[in-house]
C-alpha cells in the first residue's frame, strides 16, 4: 500500500516542486516543502481524498505559506545576498529553474506579501480558481481576487515611459547583456556611449576596484572580466525605468539603474547595499505566466 502511495505522489512530484520554487523561490526550500507535504499525505487516509492533486497542491501551498511567514519574520533576510549552497544543492537545477521562470520575476516575487504571493502564483501561474485559493490563504473570496490583483500590479511595476521608448531602452540594455555574458569587447563598445560612466557601491566591487570607471574602452574592459555576474542578469522595471537585476539562481545580488541616451547607455550605477537595494521599486518586463506553467 505503501509504496503504491509512493507512486502515486511520485506522479504529481514534478508539479509540486514547480509550484513550490514560484512560491519560494529556492530550490532547496521548494524540494523541503514537497518532502513536508509526502510527510502529511503519509498521514492521511487516502481513500477519503476525493482529489489527490488538488489535496496535494492546497497542503504545498499551506506549508509554502509558513515558510513565506516565517521568512518575513526576518526582514534581514528580505533582501538576498546569495548564501553558500547547501552540500546537497543543485546549483545548476536551480539555475536552469530560474531561467525558465524569470531571474526578474522570481526577484519581484520576493517583494510580495506572503498571501500575495500565494494568491497570484496559484492563480496567475496555475490557473487555480480563486474559490479554492481563499481557503488557504484564509481570506473570501473577493478579498483573494485583490490579493492577486494586487500582486499583479505590483509584478507589472508602472512607468511614465511610452512603450515605444521602453522598447527601445529594453532593446539597448538586452544587447549590453549579450555583448557581456560572451565577453565580446567590441560588441559592447557598440552599445556604451563614449562617455559612458560606471558607478557602483563598494560592496559589488572585487577588493581594491574603483568606484568610478568613465569612458567606453575602461567599462567595456571590465566587463569582459566579469561575465560571470552577466550570466545571472535580466532586465528589470528598476523605479520605473529600464534596468538590471543581477540574481544567481533567482536570488537578487545587485540591481544596476541604467541611463540609455541616443540608444547607448550613458551610464549605469551597480547597487549593492542592502539599505539602498530596499528602497528600489523593482518590477518585471511582464508575460503570459501560462509561458512557464509545468
Amino acid at each position: 500500500m505503501h509504496d503504491e502511495l509512493a507512486d502515486r505522489f511520485e506522479g504529481h512530484r514534478a508539479h509540486l516542486r514547480a509550484v513550490a520554487h514560484r512560491m519560494l523561490g529556492s530550490l532547496p526550500e521548494a524540494e523541503d516543502a514537497v518532502q513536508e507535504t509526502w510527510l502529511r499525505l503519509c498521514r492521511v487516509d487516502v481513500d477519503e481524498v476525493d482529489n489527490l492533486a488538488a489535496w496535494l497542491r492546497t497542503v504545498l501551498s499551506r506549508v509554502c505559506l509558513d515558510v513565506l511567514r516565517r521568512r518575513r519574520a526576518r526582514p534581514e533576510d528580505t533582501v538576498d545576498h546569495l548564501p553558500d549552497a547547501p552540500a546537497d544543492d543543485d546549483p545548476e537545477t536551480e539555475a536552469l529553474l530560474a531561467d525558465s521562470i524569470g531571474r526578474a520575476l522570481l526577484v519581484v516575487l520576493d517583494t510580495l506579501t506572503p498571501a500575495e504571493r500565494i494568491a497570484f502564483v496559484l492563480h496567475d501561474a496555475f490557473a487555480v480558481p480563486f474559490d479554492r485559493i481563499a481557503p488557504i490563504v484564509g481570506r473570501g473570496t473577493a478579498t483573494t481576487k485583490k490579493l492577486a490583483s494586487r500582486a499583479r500590479r505590483k509584478v507589472r511595476g508602472t512607468t511614465d515611459l511610452p512603450e515605444a521608448e521602453l522598447a527601445r531602452q529594453r532593446h539597448v540594455v538586452e544587447a549590453f547583456l549579450a555583448a557581456a555574458r560572451a565577453g565580446d569587447f567590441d560588441a559592447l563598445l557598440t552599445v556604451l556611449d563614449p562617455d559612458v560612466v560606471r558607478r557602483a557601491d563598494p560592496a559589488a566591487l572585487p577588493a581594491g576596484a574603483p568606484t568610478e570607471v568613465r569612458g567606453a574602452h575602461a567599462v567595456a574592459a571590465e566587463t569582459v572580466l566579469l561575465t560571470a555576474n552577466a550570466r545571472h542578469a535580466e532586465p528589470a522595471l528598476v523605479d520605473g525605468r529600464v534596468g538590471i537585476v543581477v540574481a544567481p539562481r533567482g536570488r537578487l545580488r545587485f540591481v544596476l539603474t541604467v541611463t540609455v541616451r541616443h540608444d547607448r547607455i550613458a551610464a549605469y550605477e551597480v547597487v549593492a547595499d542592502p539599505s539602498r537595494l530596499r528602497r528600489l521599486t523593482l518590477a518585471h518586463f511582464y508575460r503570459d505566466l501560462n509561458q512557464v506553467r509545468q
